[in-house]
């Protein structure tokens, strides 16, 4: 009997430091932080998709380097900041690069791991200037940014190691954390969060004790400003679902915002991330024209009930070659912000 008391509490102590040791990680770090309370003030926000590919569909150009950094170097960042800011929208989530293999940002890690050249990383650090240009006018700029290598260049997949989708990908992911690592510390607390896209098989490359995995991607995103808010895309989900505790925000990407289920909210959370939706206002992503005629049927009563349920909603509209956007989406835009009444503070 003394024996089984002694095992017992023996085995008791166990417990007790793996659960102390488990308090003190990184985990409950996240599930102690609220990085994400700043969405919440700031309601909804605006993305814009600034893609050479897209472009040189778009116009019918053949896209080069040379013709990259032209774009690049055009586009007006205080034009659009004070688009932004005219509308009320609290921040702007901006795509990095995406499939192509363009960068609006150079990275001197991403080309020596590619060994592309001339870069196609741009030589303009767009972000930085956007970082500039938003925050002067109190708003706040995140960035877009795929999971996994750019889709359409070959060569720069195989160069980082990229084995294809259902994998672990370990020496992938550990280049890619390196990249992302380096943009994160250049632009320090500038950025204030990160949408991942394309994290469409969580269990085979990211649940893991050992890294990589969720929580060393979520790190490298960090390394320039702790409190950025991070969050990783399934793909489509209707419901506000968060896909793993290292994540602040969720995704959110869904193709009809009134679709929309949320379930078991509390304080503007699901599961411990902040409820945020991300939909777009033209035919698709970044292209076409507004879908929407009228916007008080499903936009802006929609982007209410985000916003009522604690969350913050973002919508999605087309830019032209110098980054401005059109005047149809302006006229969206502002009826969004009229209808919601604006930021609560600025």
């Amino acid at each position: 009997m003394m024996r089984m008391k002694r095992s017992c509490g023996v085995e008791f102590l166990r417990c007790l430091v793996v659960a102390v040791s488990f308090a003190a990680s990184g985990f409950a770090g996240v599930a102690q932080e609220d990085r994400s309370a700043w969405m919440k003030e700031a309601r909804w926000g605006v993305m814009t998709h600034y893609l050479a590919d897209w472009i040189a569909q778009a116009h019918n150009e053949r896209m080069s380097v040379e013709r990259w950094n032209e774009l690049v170097d055009s586009f007006d960042a205080e034009g659009l900041a004070e688009q932004i800011k005219s509308v009320g929208a609290g921040y702007h989530l901006i795509t990095i690069g995406q499939n192509s293999g363009y960068y609006l940002s150079p990275s001197a890690t991403y080309d020596r791991y590619v060994g592309i050249q001339p870069s196609r990383c741009s030589r303009r650090d767009l972000v930085a200037d956007l970082c500039e240009a938003m925050n002067e006018r109190g708003i706040k700029l995140m960035v877009y940014l795929p999971s996994g290598p750019p889709g359409r260049d070959s060569a720069a997949a195989k160069a980082l190691d990229w084995e294809g989708g259902g994998r672990r990908n370990r020496e992938f992911q550990l280049k890619w954390e390196q990249v992302i690592r380096e943009w994160s510390l250049r632009w320090g607390d500038k950025v204030v969060g990160w949408w991942f896209d394309g994290c469409y098989t969580p269990n085979a490359m990211y649940r893991f004790p050992d890294a990589p995995n969720f929580e060393s991607f979520a790190a490298a995103a960090r390394a320039g400003n702790p409190n950025s808010v991070v969050a990783f895309n399934p793909g489509v989900v209707d419901r506000v679902l968060s896909i793993t505790p290292f994540e602040d925000y969720t995704a959110g990407e869904i193709n009809d915002v009134e679709k929309t289920l949320i379930r078991r909210a509390a304080d503007g959370k699901v599961d411990g991330a902040r409820i945020y939706k991300l939909s777009y206002l033209g035919q698709t992503w970044g292209k076409g024209e507004p879908r929407y005629e009228d916007l008080s049927q499903v936009v802006i009563p929609w982007t209410r009930k985000i916003v009522d349920a604690g969350g913050a909603m973002t919508w999605d509209v087309p830019v032209q070659r110098n980054g401005l956007i059109s005047e149809p989406y302006m006229e969206q835009l502002r009826a969004i912000g009229k209808g919601i009444g604006g930021l609560k503070s600025r």
